[in-house]
């Protein structure tokens, strides 16, 4: 399954298509920290208010990692799509944080 697979969704069905077999959650989990540098340079940013891009760039990255790992996982299982996607964020220890993108693997086939 191509890491940039247009079949995602955060609903539980894909207008168009149908399911023929689920196999099931995937998930990707990743596990981050941030660095004293990126606290350090975070922590100017916020003296002047706004939006604080190296924090917000990280979050990015790290969902994304998580979002292409989940997709592996189906890709690993034979699925083509994953529906019900679905983000989750738990602080592991302080400044240490796993996200989780999960949702159900599926093979879906053109409606006809």
């Amino acid at each position: 399954m191509s890491q940039t697979h247009p079949l995602t969704t955060t609903a539980f069905d894909l207008p168009g298509y149908r399911i023929t077999k689920s196999f099931g959650v995937v998930r990707g989990i990743i596990v981050r920290s941030r660095s004293i540098v990126g606290n350090i340079g975070a922590g100017i940013q916020s003296l002047f208010g706004g939006n604080i891009t190296l924090y917000r760039n990280l979050c990015e990255r790290t969902r994304d990692d998580a979002f292409r790992e989940m997709l592996t996982h189906a890709g690993e299982l034979g699925a083509n799509a994953v529906i019900g996607v679905r983000y989750d964020a738990t602080e592991i220890a302080t400044g240490i944080t796993e996200v989780l993108c999960y949702g159900t693997a599926v093979f879906v086939e053109q409606a006809r």
